[in-house]
């Protein structure tokens, strides 16, 4: 996703100050989606890693938990007309910088590689200049819904803590949330993909854009599951009230761990739900014409690393567990190798989706 883009040294720099390792930067604000960006091709891995780098950027404001929420809103207000090209106003983010790792439990600002993005970032908006009429209204449009979904999160969950657990309201808010801040981007990746890569290809647009959004949404889906009880010690559920009202439970009820039998019926639904958005996305990846071997497998490693964790979650207790959990690396070389290899032997890669969800 720049006039820093990734290709050569000369190419990995910001637009002013001292130069950056692109790559390093990428690696260090996202190990996991990092591998996806280093495959694709010089034609979209531009704009989509600068568009993946603005999000996190916003993402590390919004998570700052010890700078008060209007001041996060405004942050992010800022950033937003910023992007838009409709302000001018400065980026002035030290005080997230500074602030960041204050509370227990919050230290997301406090890598390098964050702390980067928040210091620069007037550099890093400057590059969305360099970028095409067509790639630019893509760009602002994903991170405009992106915002959106952020600060929807702050403003919903503003009096949350601990002992005051705040929960979504039912399945049409959770699935929103999805798409605002994953589903999004799907569409978003489709539409990137389509003009640059193949856009004379004959495709059912229709088809391809609504398993794009729902690859993103799975996504998503596995990490909330996949984080419930860091998101309830921050005062956050992400599971429907309505449900859990069903089930004779409140959000409170959450934090006892000898509650999961009785939530098990709801988490193990939205699993399945997001089990079957990886399957659309499969579906998606497939219809990827097979000579864009980049982004077949940038897409295909997402889907099996996501199916892989959400068959760990079948047979854990997520109510007590105190990490997050996810696959080894030794799994996620295993998937990238074979998913390789199914590239030059298809019945291998007609496998890879049963094998992702065998524990």
């Amino acid at each position: 996703m720049t006039p820093f883009g990734i290709a050569s040294s000369q190419e990995n720099t910001l637009r002013s100050g001292e130069p950056v390792a692109f790559d390093t930067l990428l690696k260090e604000v996202s190990r996991s989606f990092f591998l996806t960006l280093r495959v694709l091709p010089k034609a979209v891995r531009r704009p989509i890693s600068l568009a993946y780098l603005l999000a996190r950027a916003s993402d590390t404001v919004a998570d700052t938990r010890a700078v008060p929420i209007a001041d996060r809103l405004a942050a992010l207000a800022t950033l937003r007309d910023r992007i838009a090209g409709i302000s001018k106003a400065p980026l002035r983010f030290r005080e997230f910088v500074r602030n960041a790792g204050s509370t227990p439990g919050d230290a997301r600002a406090a890598s390098s590689g964050e702390t980067t993005l928040l210091l620069r970032l007037e550099e890093f908006v400057a590059c969305l200049d360099a970028l095409s009429v067509e790639d630019l209204e893509r760009v602002r449009k994903v991170l405009a819904t992106i915002i959106s979904g952020q600060e929807l999160d702050l403003r919903r969950f503003g009096e949350a803590t601990a002992e005051r657990i705040i929960a979504l309201r039912d399945m049409a808010e959770l699935d929103d949330y999805t798409y605002r801040v994953a589903g999004c981007v799907g569409e978003f990746w489709t539409r990137m993909c389509r003009a640059r890569l193949f856009p004379k290809d004959a495709l059912d647009d229709s088809v391809l854009l609504e398993r794009g959004v729902r690859f993103g949404k799975g996504l998503q889906l596995i990490n909330i599951l996949r984080d419930v009880p860091a998101d309830l010690r921050g005062g956050r559920c992400y599971l429907p009230a309505e449900r859990l009202q069903e089930l004779g439970l409140s959000p409170q009820d959450l934090a006892d761990p000898g509650n999961y039998d009785r939530v098990r019926p709801l988490y193990a639904g939205l699993l399945a739900t997001a089990q079957a958005h990886l399957e659309a996305g499969w579906e998606y990846t497939n219809m990827i014409p097979r000579r864009f071997v980049r982004i077949r497998l940038a897409c295909a490693w997402q889907i099996l690393i996501g199916m892989r964790t959400a068959a760990k979650l079948q047979s854990a207790n997520m109510l007590a567990s105190e990490k997050p959990i996810k696959i080894s690396r030794a799994e996620v070389r295993r998937l990238i190798t074979r998913s390789v290899l199914g590239q030059i032997w298809p019945p291998l890669w007609r496998r890879l989706l049963h094998e992702s969800k065998l524990v």
